[in-house]
């Protein structure tokens, strides 16, 4: 059997899943020759000379901190991650690098059940790539997104951490963590967003899942809001990429 490789590249990589995940998924289906790989680099610098000692390297999933970055190195890219503006999954197939975003179907299908038309309007915490499908995915089910960001300056849809008070939190029931804060190891940290203002009415959902309720989902649970954490989105989008490695289609994200 010819073996196929698969990976995780990012870094810091010691709060994924992904690894275990996927192992028990080659097991499962009985694929001894598949294996998965963590790429633990600092940068992309020669990328493709690392990977090159994985000639079997059928695809890999990107995190953080390299979604956007990662985008030069795609040869083509699906419709969503060209909107999107970020790619977590990479599938590769005669030396061609395709870019997709399976971060986007692993949202949109997690917070789906939780939505309700109090929902109109929604504050992304982060701007990173993650934070890219998140909007993309609310924006695709008619939600208004602001995004709230400590680095961009701020716009008509983009506030600063300063500008939440409790009469944006009144307006904005959704509020989705997308930065890694409060990740492992690092289980102490927290959006520095004013939590005394969430209430029941509020819906909190954070794609950190290491640790399982993060002190984000703590705080916002202590003031009466629904906390939801990202581990359902990870299993999503980990089966939309293997769908992709697998068939090397990808089915309409609806």
């Amino acid at each position: 059997m010819t073996p196929s490789q698969f990976g995780l590249l990012g870094y810091p990589l010691g709060h994924s899943f992904s690894k275990s995940y996927f192992e028990k998924k080659f097991e499962e289906l009985a694929l001894p020759q598949y294996t998965y790989h963590l790429f633990e680099f600092t940068d992309l610098n020669n990328l493709k000379e690392k990977l090159s000692a994985y000639p079997h390297l059928k695809g890999f999933n990107i995190t953080i901190p390299f979604k956007q970055t990662i985008l030069p190195f795609c040869d083509q890219l699906s419709a969503e991650a060209k909107a999107i503006g970020a790619v977590n999954c990479i599938k590769i197939e005669n030396a061609i690098w395709t870019g997709y975003n399976t971060d986007f179907f692993g949202f949109k299908q997690s917070i789906k059940p939780f939505l309700d038309p109090t929902h109109q309007m929604a504050l992304v915490l982060g701007s990173g790539g993650s934070s890219k499908a998140v909007r993309y995915a609310l924006e695709s089910v008619g939600v208004e997104v602001y995004t709230v960001s400590s680095s961009l300056p701020a716009s008509e849809k983009v506030l600063t951490y300063k500008d939440l008070n409790q009469h944006v939190f009144n307006a904005f029931k959704l509020i989705v963590n997308s930065t890694p804060l409060g990740m492992h190891p690092h289980i102490d940290q927290a959006p520095p967003i004013p939590y005394e203002y969430l209430n029941a009415t509020h819906l909190c959902y954070d794609l950190v899942y290491n640790p399982e309720e993060t002190r984000f989902l703590k705080e916002a649970k202590k003031q009466g809001a629904i906390a939801i954490n990202g581990l359902s989105m990870l299993h999503l989008q980990a089966e939309k990429s293997w769908e992709i490695w697998a068939s090397g289609t990808e089915e309409n994200n609806k």
